[in-house]
């Protein structure tokens, strides 16, 4: 597969909509290649403008080395040469940094790097990370600032301006003082991709500080709902944006918030609500209860 080069991908990725696809478990918990790739055939056959493999939605935390390689590159071959594919790098530095170059291996279009796990590090070291697995790579890299990893202004230009591949920066935070002085700071250099959980509840606000688009979870199961809700984010429609935030998705967020881990869980309790059969979380998530799986097929049933 042809190289897809960073200014292309970061091209592509602000031009719409973001999914984070699920990963489909069978029975015993293990990676169910045929079901996700069938969910990646319906998740293609909608205008998305990029898929983000074995990411946070898709319990990337959950899965061994092995396992992502093969997530990967089922999306990459299922999908690939319809919507670009963004592949995880996760852990300390020599683990990100294998997973970079495992990711454009299996053709993957970007890099989406997580924080290390569990550590916490100082922004010369963070800016480190970044860049060594900036070199690591040919592909465009996307840093996702959250957790034991948020990134300043000052941090964000200095990677930007050390490493050309370095096409985006995801928010996980939602802090409007410090977006606004990463976006006054570097500006188009990068894109700007909101990272929150269900960040349809942050979409509008945001664009204003330069996040031009955003990981939908809820595209799992209702993108043509979601990527209404992004049309009417982009045209700066408050009254519809604000209809579909009551009608669906604030009664989405109290059921999801009803348990620690949930944001994954009730992504695959929807695509269950819809026919698609999301599946089990792994350990250590956990599923959500029949009541509450009943009172979200409910609620989908009135957008649906």
């Amino acid at each position: 597969m042809t190289l897809l080069p960073p200014d292309v991908l970061a091209d592509r990725l602000r031009s719409g909509l973001l999914s984070f696809p699920v990963t489909h478990f069978d029975a015993d918990l293990e990676f169910d290649e045929r079901r996700y790739r069938e969910h990646l055939a319906w998740q293609t056959g909608f205008d998305v403008a990029g898929l983000f493999a074995a990411g946070g939605t898709g319990e990337g935390f959950s899965l061994t080395p092995p396992e992502v390689d093969r997530v990967v590159r089922a999306a990459v071959d299922e999908a690939g040469d319809r919507v670009p594919v963004v592949a995880p790098a996760t852990g300390g530095t020599a683990a990100s940094v294998a997973q970079a170059r495992a990711a454009q291996d299996a053709g993957a279009s970007g890099v989406l790097l997580f924080p290390p796990y569990l550590t916490e590090a100082s922004q010369r070291g963070l800016a480190e990370h970044v860049s060594a697995v900036c070199r690591a790579t040919e592909l465009g890299v996307i840093v996702y600032s959250r957790a034991n990893a948020v990134l300043t202004d000052a941090t964000v230009a200095e990677v930007a301006e050390r490493n050309p591949n370095l096409v985006g920066l995801k928010d996980g935070v939602g802090d409007i003082e410090q977006m606004t002085r990463t976006y006054a700071r570097v500006g188009e250099r990068l894109i700007y991709i909101g990272g929150l959980p269900t960040a349809e509840t942050f979409a509008l606000p945001l664009l204003q500080l330069g996040v031009s688009t955003y990981s939908s979870a809820l595209y799992n199961f209702l993108p043509e709902f979601a990527l209404r809700f992004y049309a009417a984010v982009r045209r700066q429609d408050r009254d519809a944006v604000y209809g579909m935030l009551n009608e669906f998705v604030l009664p989405y967020l109290d059921i999801r918030d009803r348990g620690r881990g949930y944001a994954v869980s009730i992504v695959k309790a929807g695509l269950t609500a819809v026919g698609r059969d999301g599946g089990r979380v792994r350990p250590p998530l956990t599923d959500l209860t029949d009541d509450e799986r009943g009172e979200l097929a409910a609620l989908i049933s009135k957008v649906d």
